[in-house]
């Protein structure tokens, strides 16, 4: 069984009794289902899940539900046994996306308060953008995300005393020792091949077979594009094609998205997709890395529309797109083999899991710097540069950053697969693997006022 960070924030939440409904928002195949059934189980006597896909593609019960009376009337004839009070009974409303009007009906069945709610969509994000009367004051929305790395260590045996023991080697800027390390490198390079995809995870642990990995990888891929199909035929197309176009992209020098290769055509705007990228990014497929032109705090007021990075949610299925089933490519780690843009993207996933909105710098004459995230403790920028191999200490661009005055830099970071931890004067040099604890979190003592 895996652990989950969100299974906390979901038990918190219905034990608070708070005013709003909790949606849980994510992809298909990250374990929104399952880790909801699981909470609500143990903290419910009475629970009922309705699936709106199931309904959609059977007796479509809840497809004419336009008020609260229609609601409790077709809940009754598929849950009416378990029906308590609130207390007691829980409703599950999975895949709430199918029926945009339940979105809307939430605030009421929230005011009359009956019986405890909870929600999830696997397209949520796309539903919420397109439609006007939600009522954002009674949700609570959450996105769920594949296994970070952090979990995939105590799903590989990591307990949470040795977590917290190499957490507290971070803050402290410590290394690990020599053992430990090569452990953690070890399975961070297994991480590159598995990913987080709970059922793909749950695979390698029962079989550590790749082939078998990589058919479930592959199904998914292929599922999320197919999700693409409500759609019509000139959106679905466009959207496959730029989801084709992520891996090669990444194995571009620059890595961003060029607008003419999606149909090759000469003189496409960025704005002519637009639909296209808000629906890759909102269904939680692929992660976007916004351009900005000042590299200052806070990075969103100097945002640029038209400089676009995607990657895919899950390092995973990134490797098998690239390396299929040679292992050797990414486990041992050589040569031949720039692991740049498979690096880059398991630190994307990993950030934005941790509650961060990525940007990047580009100028000619300065250089890019990978990723820039906002440090609201310090209300400066981070900049974070990502090395695959062994020339970890040439980064000319950061160097530039962190020397120009007017940014108001503290430090930056340079990740990379050497042990030691070092601080070279505003350089903190630290192996890959601490990216797990690069959390936007905020300082305990700033919680209250």
């Amino acid at each position: 069984m895996l652990f989950r960070k969100i299974e906390k924030t979901i038990e918190d939440h219905l034990r608070l009794n708070s005013k709003k409904i909790l949606i849980i928002d994510g992809a298909r195949q990250v374990g929104k289902t399952f880790i909801v059934r699981r909470v609500a189980e143990q903290l419910f006597p009475n629970f009922v899940e309705i699936n709106m896909v199931e309904d959609f593609n059977g007796d479509k019960l809840f497809s004419e539900v336009k008020t609260t009376e229609d609601f409790y009337l077709e809940l009754s004839a598929v849950a009416g046994s378990k029906l308590g009070s609130k207390k007691d009974t829980i409703i599950f409303i999975d895949e709430i996306q199918q029926y945009p009007d339940l979105l809307t009906l939430l605030k009421f069945l929230k005011d009359e308060d009956r019986f405890t709610y909870i929600a999830s969509g696997s397209l949520l994000g796309v539903t919420l953008a397109n439609t006007t009367s939600i009522p954002m004051g009674s949700i609570r929305k959450i996105r769920m995300y594949p296994l970070d790395f952090e979990e995939f260590l105590i799903a590989n045996g990591f307990n949470k005393f040795a977590i917290e023991t190499i957490r507290n080697k971070f803050i402290n800027l410590e290394s690990l020792d020599e053992n430990l390390h090569n452990r953690l490198m070890d399975l961070f390079r297994k991480y590159l091949l598995v990913g987080g995809l709970p059922d793909v995870v749950n695979t390698y642990l029962a079989t550590h077979n790749i082939k078998l990995v990589r058919e479930l990888q592959s199904e998914i891929h292929e599922y999320y594009k197919a999700d693409a199909s409500k759609y019509d035929k000139e959106h679905k197309l466009k959207i496959s094609r730029i989801y084709d176009l992520i891996p090669s992209n990444l194995e571009n020098k620059k890595k961003r998205l060029v607008v003419k290769d999606i149909e090759d055509k000469k003189g496409s705007r960025f704005s002519a997709y637009a639909d296209e990228f808000d629906y890759l990014i909102n269904a939680g497929i692929s992660l976007e890395v916004k351009a900005i032109s000042n590299p200052v705090y806070p990075l969103k007021s100097s945002e640029t529309k038209n400089l676009l990075k995607l990657y895919l949610n899950d390092v995973g299925l990134l490797t098998n797109i690239l390396y299929g089933t040679n292992i050797h490519a990414v486990l041992d780690d050589k040569k031949s083999i720039n692991l740049g843009s498979v690096y880059e993207n398991v630190v994307a996933s990993e950030l934005i899991a941790h509650g961060y909105e990525l940007y990047y710098y580009d100028n000619r004459l300065k250089g890019e710097v990978d990723y820039l995230i906002d440090n609201y403790n310090n209300l400066c920028t981070l900049p974070i540069e990502v090395k695959s191999g062994k020339d970890y200490t040439v980064h000319s661009a950061l160097n530039k950053f962190l020397s120009n005055s007017e940014y108001k830099i503290k430090h930056g970071y340079v990740l990379s697969n050497e042990r030691t931890v070092y601080k070279k004067e505003k350089v903190i040099y630290l192996p890959i693997y601490y990216i797990m604890f690069i959390e936007n979190v905020p300082l305990e003592e700033t919680l209250y006022f």
